[in-house]
């Protein structure tokens, strides 16, 4: 539309009209889309279209203005588009407006409406229109295209909305990505919607009067679907979503007129079957009448949903850009859910089905939704038999989808699937839909939890209490198939997920904790109803499940990426839970521990229970009575149990009791120093047996059993509890002497005794605090000097697992020692600190790479010997990675030093199966460290792993490019690479210090640049080009300079011996605007100063540039003219590059040595810093780390 023009633009629009008297007069939108109304045929036609314009538009925009307030002013909207981007509050009137505005003269309503849709497409261009008169007229078709001048840089398309002939004009350097549509930020955060809805407000408006015209719907359908036929993005998306809408809009008029042509003609039938008498023909005749109105408006209606159908939808359904297949499939799937006498049957719901198999998310996602509006209406699902057995298999497959959405949508209509189409799915696709119950996606194992609820454990009869059943019959029986699904699923370990999916569905049923402790107290005499040893196991862990997911409130570790924040009303439930589970197991905990006291697994599970409690119930509720008894079961425990889960649990429970703040501390801290002076008497009692007065120790097979077990308490009980008043370090430390002079101890005493002294000297530097004596404090440094001597010495142990344990308490001990706090005691630090030599550190990557990193054959012959099975070496593989997540701690915590980690990076990709996560995370915390050290420990270790490879090849032949060995290190290369992300201004220090050291490297051991010298490391150039695509465009400038230190004579390019250098050097200046050196078959230079073209201004349809095609040298040039190629290239380079030194000296200090500063222009570091870019390569795969850490 066009601005109503104010007082003082009046005379100069009037001056406008005498010039031009063939257009109307023109005005500048919001967006600068200029309409014009011209090439009329008839002098008199264009008179009479040119007034009315005039008078139509100072009457209509009149009324429609909307005032919104925008940054403390008031914009008045005035077109349409104007209207639609500040919001839908004035809609419905706009529209009424317009209608007015139509019904007075519809071709300039009608071209202020084209004009509209071509404003929502972000068209900076023009419109113009021409009345099509002839219809016989043989070259429409032929204006019908899409055409491009290349002298003025327009894109010209001509198309037909009949009548009319529309020529669209545009910039060719028209922004094929932002337009109304895709644009973000407030304004245009609701323009989507604001469109849709004035498409809907307008077809409403209509469809009393002007919808029936034949000339509205036919010129709009006409636009709609001639721009939907076009090669720009911005044309067809707006279109087609425009074509839907219209379409959906155009299905309820249908609807409308459908209901009343039932009501007429029910009134017809009323009418006729009336006495003759009675009976008014002219009523009858009205009736008819009205009826064959509705009958010809509806096949209007037809023949207008089938022009934008077969226009518009089969055309882009599977367009390239995946939102217009996203919209088409949206509206179709609201066509057949709105409109099934129509649209539910095959020849529609076939698009629905294709477009499951599409390859973008978003479009999967809108066919699922679309189908779940249709298969939640049983009436509606019924006639979707042959839908559903042509693409059942596709569905159940889809909760594997990458995309988690689509995964979870498609487990929600598999549920309405299952609800409202009788036997669809069979027992086996249940039974592979049930096991996501597990997965770590929590809204998808939600959406799986429900429909394990819903299908397996709660049915019709459940409603109905079995006869006998008593108070729980119907919990009974659905905690009885419960329990049969997690044993049939075999994923004992995974009852806390299987829990936390159900928990949304049947938390009621999962809180029935009376009901669960019941079934397990039940006497073995009543037939029928205990349990298993199995199911008893099973109940115990759901219980303990269910009782964490009450008391905590939030998912298990690994399901979620935080802990869930509670709201008011969550954390009431919450409390009440705690209470609940306080005062039911309060009572029910000690009769459950005293029936289940000798199965270590049963009991370790229920002996976790009491750390959810609300302890303030004990006194409270004077409930001591029920503490004592728990007390004393716990007691009889520890001494029946040797396990050390047993007896982990059993100290923990003892450590929340007693907590000095709760009102039973004391209570129960006489029950701790009890059972512990019992434990210590025992201890005492078994040492005096132990040792002998000849200085040896009881060889008895029983003797060292019931010692292992009197050790393995104590220490269960020292990791949680304060034991240094009992004197244990030094009856400890005994066995660890002794072993290291004699190597004739058992494991199971070396272990558990090993284990005791670690925590005893933890104990007395935790004591240490601020006013704590120098005097106190040099006993403790020797005892903590003798202790790490010890566990080196154990390094070297006969036992695997002595070596093995004694590696892990050396590192959690040098980590404690290396960060030492000791209460703001600088003294206390000063004498206990420790920090391992170099010596110790050698020792500990020797360990790491022996019994970690062992080499394929000594592996082999390892588990050979020992006959493994699976779990076995899972086991293994579980405790290497403890080793080597033990080791890289000591390296990310500064405890060893971080060019150790080289050693570690080099088995990156050879063991990135087992160990890459570890690896990769103790990347991401040294770079986060110190990103210059970690830069120079990656190249450390590719030039340790390059210099390795050269000793190996044949000094002669230089170095083998071909070689796995040198294919290894590349690929190496290669991962590094991708560790830095698509953040290139974030690591640009590290990227440029891995160019810097690798060019020194490179170059290491000339003794002259004459054209004789070939580098000994020149071939690691190729090495360090995996990490050219990570500078940025004025880093490659830099260190490309930087080479030039290194090359300045004259070089030979002949042979193969040089092609390292060359290599680099292209891709040092891949994408450069002013250097696009491509490299020849034969390693020639071209011409340097090539220039971009004006090719780049052009644009493809879809929004890419076109490829930039590379010239390839033809021939081969003589050595002299290579020779002065490059020493051209090379001085050109560094004319072009002085602008680039002095701005980049300030960020990469280390390229820019003192012989290089020079002053330069302030213009030139001025352009530079403006044409710094962000990254252009173009990568495949990114192994990101440490992207979630700030730089």
């Amino acid at each position: 539309m066009i601005a109503e023009p104010n007082a003082a633009s009046n005379l100069p629009s009037q001056k406008e009209n005498a010039v031009h008297d063939e257009t109307v007069p023109e005005s500048p939108a919001q967006n600068g889309t200029c309409v014009r109304n011209g090439n009329l045929k008839r002098p008199r036609e264009k008179r009479k279209v040119r007034e009315q314009c005039e008078n139509i538009r100072r009457n209509s925009t009149a009324s429609r203005r909307v005032s919104q307030l925008q940054n403390g002013e008031v914009v008045e909207a005035v077109t349409l588009f104007e209207v639609v981007s500040m919001g839908k509050q004035a809609m419905q009137s706009v529209v009424v407006d317009w209608v007015e505005a139509y019904k007075q003269d519809r071709n300039v309503a009608l071209l202020d409406l084209i004009n509209f849709f071509i404003q929502c497409s972000g068209c900076q261009g023009m419109v113009t229109a021409e009345m099509f008169q002839s219809l016989y007229k043989k070259d429409v078709m032929q204006k019908m295209t899409e055409t491009f001048d290349k002298e003025t840089g327009l894109q010209y398309k001509k198309f037909m909305a009949y009548p009319w002939i529309l020529t669209v004009t545009w910039p060719v350097d028209m922004n094929n990505e932002d337009y109304p549509l895709i644009r973000t930020g407030p304004y245009w955060k609701k323009f989507k919607a604001n469109f849709c809805e004035f498409i809907a407000v307008l077809v409403q408006q209509c469809q009393c009067s002007i919808l029936f015209d034949n000339y509205l719907m036919d010129t709009i359908i006409s636009l709609l679907t001639g721009l939907a036929d076009s090669m720009v993005r911005a044309f067809r998306h707006t279109s087609t979503l425009a074509a839907m809408k219209l379409l959906t809009a155009v299905v309820s008029v249908h609807l409308n007129l459908d209901v009343n042509k039932h009501n007429a003609q029910r009134l017809y039938e009323v009418e006729k079957k009336r006495l003759s008498g009675k009976r008014s023909s002219y009523r009858l005749d009205q009736l008819e009448r009205k009826r064959k109105e509705y009958e010809h408006k509806l096949l209007e209606v037809q023949n207008m949903m089938n022009d934008i159908f077969k226009g518009t939808f089969l055309n882009r359904y599977r367009d390239v850009i995946p939102e217009i297949r996203a919209t088409c499939i949206e509206e179709i799937g609201s066509w057949i859910k709105t409109y099934p006498d129509a649209f539910l049957n095959d020849s529609y719901l076939k698009y629905v089905g294709w477009m499951l198999y599409d390859k973008q998310a978003e479009v999967r996602l809108k066919c699922l939704l679309g189908l779940q509006g249709i298969y939640s209406r049983k009436e509606l699902a019924s006639r979707m038999d042959l839908f559903t057995n042509r693409f059942k298999d596709r569905i159940v497959s889809m909760p594997l989808d990458k995309d988690h959405e689509v995964a979870v949508q498609a487990m929600k209509l598999l549920m309405l699937m299952s609800q409202n189409c009788e036997d669809v799915l069979s027992a086996e696709d249940c039974e592979m839909l049930y096991q996501f119950v597990y997965t770590t996606h929590r809204p998808l194992a939600v959406a799986a939890g429900e429909f394990l609820y819903k299908r397996l454990l709660s049915r019709e009869g459940d409603k109905i209490q079995p006869k006998g059943g008593g108070k729980f019959g119907a919990s009974t029986d659905q905690l009885k198939r419960l329990i049969h699904f997690f044993l049939e699923s075999e994923l004992h370990k995974h009852v806390a997920y299987l829990v936390d999916s159900l928990w949304d569905w049947a938390g009621k049923f999962l809180k029935d904790w009376e009901c669960m402790t019941t079934l397990l107290l039940k006497n073995a005499e009543e037939a029928g109803e205990a349990l298993s040893d199995a199911q008893e196991s099973a109940l115990i862990e759901i219980i303990l499940a269910t009782v964490r997911e009450a008391a905590e409130g939030h998912p298990p570790v690994g399901r979620g990426a935080a802990k869930k924040i509670l709201s008011i009303k969550e954390k009431k439930i919450q409390l009440e839970d705690c209470t609940k589970i306080t005062e039911h197991f309060i009572m029910v905990l000690p009769q459950l521990l005293a029936k289940y006291s000798t199965d270590a697994q049963k009991v370790t599970n229920l002996l976790q229970i009491p750390q959810y409690y609300n302890l303030d119930v004990y006194s409270t509720g004077h409930l001591e009575k029920h503490l004592d008894a728990l007390l004393r079961e716990i007691k009889d425990i520890v001494a029946k149990h040797s396990d050390m889960s047993v007896l982990e649990a059993s100290s923990r429970t003892y450590y929340i009791l007693c907590r000095e703040e709760i009102a039973i501390h004391s209570q129960v801290d006489c029950a701790r120093i009890q059972m512990i002076d019992e434990l210590m008497k025992q201890l005492n009692q078994l040492l005096d047996c132990f040792w002998q007065k000849e200085g040896g120790f009881c060889t008895d097979a029983g003797e060292i059993s019931r010692m292992h077990s009197a050790l393995r308490r104590v220490a269960a009980f020292h990791n949680a509890h304060d034991l240094t008043k009992w004197n244990l370090y030094d009856k400890t430390l005994r066995f660890l002497v002794f072993e290291t002079e004699h190597s004739s101890l058992p494991v199971l005493i070396i272990l558990p005794a090993l284990q005791c002294t670690y925590f005893s000297l933890l104990w007395q530097l935790a004591a240490v605090s601020e006013n704590s004596p120098k005097e106190t404090l040099f006993p403790l440094r020797r005892r903590l000097r003798h202790f790490s001597q010890i566990c080196t010495c154990f390094l070297h142990h006969k036992e695997k697992d002595v070596r093995e344990k004694a590696f892990m308490i050396l590192c959690d001990w040098l980590l404690i020692l290396g960060h030492l706090d000791s209460n703001n005691n600088e003294e206390a630090v000063g004498l206990l600190g420790y920090l391992p030599n170099t010596q110790l550190q050698e020792k500990l990557f020797s360990f790491i790479q022996e019994h970690v990193f062992m080499d394929g054959e000594e592996e082999k012959k390892d588990l050979t010997e020992e006959g493994k099975d699976e779990a076995c070496k899972l086991d293994d593989l579980h405790k290497k990675r403890s080793l080597l997540a033990a080791y890289c701690k000591l390296i990310v915590y500064n405890v060893v030093e971080m060019t150790a980690a080289a050693e570690i990076y080099k088995y990156y990709v050879k063991t990135y199966s087992d160990f890459g996560d570890i690896i990769k995370e103790t990347l991401s915390k040294t770079r986060y460290n110190d990103k210059i050290q970690s830069a120079k420990t990656l190249i450390l270790c590719l030039q340790q792993l390059f210099q390795t490879h050269a000793e190996s090849q044949d000094s002669s032949n230089g170095v083998d490019f071909s070689s796995p060995s040198f294919a290894n290190i590349k690929e190496l290369a290669r991962r590094f690479s991708l560790t830095f992300g698509w953040d290139q201004v974030k690591s640009r220090e590290s990227i440029a210090m891995i160019h810097k050291e690798g060019i020194e490297f490179a170059f290491q051991g000339a003794t002259g640049v004459d054209g004789k010298c070939l580098p000994p490391n020149l071939s690691f150039l190729l090495i360090i080009s995996e990490f050219s695509n990570k500078l940025l465009k004025p880093d490659k400038r830099l260190v490309y300079s930087y080479l030039q230190r290194y090359i300045t004579e004259p070089l030979p390019c002949r042979g193969d011996k040089w092609q390292p250098l060359v290599w680099y050097r292209n891709s040092l200046l891949a994408n450069e605007d002013e250097e696009s050196s491509v490299l020849g078959s034969l390693g020639e230079w071209p011409p340097v100063g090539s220039s971009k073209t004006s090719s780049f201004k052009r644009k493809l349809s879809n929004g890419s540039l076109p490829e930039t095609s590379q010239t390839e040298a033809g021939s081969k040039a003589p050595e002299q003219q290579c020779v002065s190629q490059l020493s051209s290239a090379a001085g050109k380079s560094r004319k072009r590059l002085k602008s680039q030194e002095m701005h980049l000296q300030e960020h990469l200090p280390f390229l820019c040595p003192g012989g290089m500063r020079r002053r330069y222009c302030k213009d030139e570091v001025k352009t530079e810093d403006i044409s710094e870019e962000g990254p252009e390569d173009t990568i495949e795969d990114v192994d990101v780390v440490g992207t979630d850490q700030d730089s």
